[in-house]
């Protein structure tokens, strides 16, 4: 495969030569494309001692073999790492004033970007009004890592490790066949897949807020079994601190009403959209502009609640022809009812096509590496039971949608 590496200026641009290096012994011939500045981290010689190709950021270098548009037109696969805010905001903006931003206008391939950079740059409403326009243009641009940066610095913009690049990258272009037996599978190849994670926050006052014990686990294992299976995967982080593996779009949110403009937004184009995420049911009908105070005479101050949108049932609602609605219930028996019973009666009220109930009785399932569920149908039947890892609690529901994709062809 051809593919061309795009470097900009960042101390970051180290760690493009190791993704170099993994490119180059996967057997893929590369194409480093610097820009002037990134000189100053990593040098020409390098990059052309790497690839065994030449490695310049001049337009008009080669002006007969008009190589700022072969290139891109020859290219299988382009990625840019590190990108910097400025490389960024030129793509979205379409400049061409090097050859990396020129070759980044002719290319029809896929282009994966790792932006990298300190953590007020990343957070700038420019860097992420960019983001978007290039997202929405098709191009997958990873989240960046959070961890150390340059100096004491620490936060999200750390560039993510070669490997997870890589592994994002050639994700994009990979075929849907694989060898027979080596356990890989494509059943999500060219579907878009919308996850929530996490638990929704309502505040109280600036200080407190109403809130739950998800953690997000089960989501993310979900975006990434969906992503290892060939999907382009959107996760609608709510609260969520893990570290989501590299190749997911993550969109953050905190209340039930942010996640619920968030999901319908991009239900429409989705394949599959999943609610794993744990939402309030209910939220303060005021938040105190201060900090409620402890009153001298001791009484509790009166919280009244109202009720949050039913995202789930919303989506199901609003579903396109061939769409499928999963739901998570989180569930505990009681006297009325088993966990399962409970779940069985909130797929049929909420309109999914699957629901997975797991029983959360002291705790269980949140934060936990482990889960259980009981997968239903709409109609309250059981289709699939899993447990083990998240991760395999993930795929065993994924094989079950992929059922219901199937069926719909």
């Amino acid at each position: 495969m051809r593919i061309i590496l795009g470097v900009s200026a960042g101390i970051a641009a180290y760690k493009a030569a190791l993704l170099l290096r993994q490119l180059r012994e996967a057997g893929h011939a590369v194409r480093v494309v610097p820009t002037e500045s990134s000189y100053a981290f990593v040098g020409r010689a390098t990059w052309e001692a790497l690839s065994g190709e030449p490695a310049t950021h001049e337009v008009f270098d080669a002006v007969p073999d008009v190589a700022h548009v072969r290139l891109g037109q020859g290219a299988d696969l382009v990625i840019v790492a590190p990108a910097t805010a400025d490389v960024l905001a030129k793509a979205a903006a379409g400049r061409a004033d090097d050859l990396l931003t020129t070759t980044l206008l002719t290319v029809r391939c896929p282009v994966l970007v790792a932006p990298a950079m300190h953590t007020e740059m990343w957070l700038h409403p420019a860097t992420q009004a960019n983001v978007a326009t290039l997202r929405g243009r098709g191009v997958h641009v990873l989240e960046p890592a959070t961890g150390r940066l340059t100096g004491a610095d620490s936060g999200p913009g750390r560039l993510p490790e070669p490997h997870e690049i890589a592994a994002a990258a050639l994700a994009l272009v990979a075929g849907p066949a694989r060898p027979a037996g080596d356990g890989s599978r494509t059943d999500l190849a060219g579907r878009r897949v919308v996850v929530s994670a996490g638990g929704t926050l309502e505040p109280i006052d600036p200080v407190r807020f109403l809130g739950n014990r998800s953690t997000g686990r089960q989501g993310i294992a979900l975006a990434e079994a969906a992503a290892a299976r060939g999907a382009a995967v959107t996760l609608v982080a709510a609260n969520v601190q893990l570290e989501v593996p590299a190749g997911i779009e993550v969109v953050r949110v905190e209340t039930a009403a942010e996640l619920e403009t968030e999901m319908i937004a991009r239900a429409p184009e989705a394949d599959v959209v999943v609610m794993a995420a744990a939402v309030a049911d209910f939220r303060p009908a005021r938040t105190a502009a201060t900090k409620i105070k402890k009153t001298a005479g001791g009484a509790a101050p009166l919280i009244e609640l109202v009720e949050n949108p039913d995202i789930l049932a919303g989506l199901g609602a609003g579903r396109r022809p061939g769409q499928v609605i999963v739901g998570f219930a989180a569930e505990t028996g009681d006297e009325r009812a088993s966990v399962v019973e409970h779940g069985r009666a909130k797929a049929r009220r909420k309109g999914a096509d699957l629901m997975a109930i797991n029983d959360v009785s002291a705790g269980r399932g949140f934060g936990a590496p482990d889960n259980a569920v009981v997968v239903v149908d709409q109609g309250g039947d059981v289709v699939a039971e899993a447990t083990g890892s998240k991760r395999e609690v993930a795929d065993a529901l994924l094989d079950a949608v992929g059922g219901l994709l199937a069926a719909a062809r």
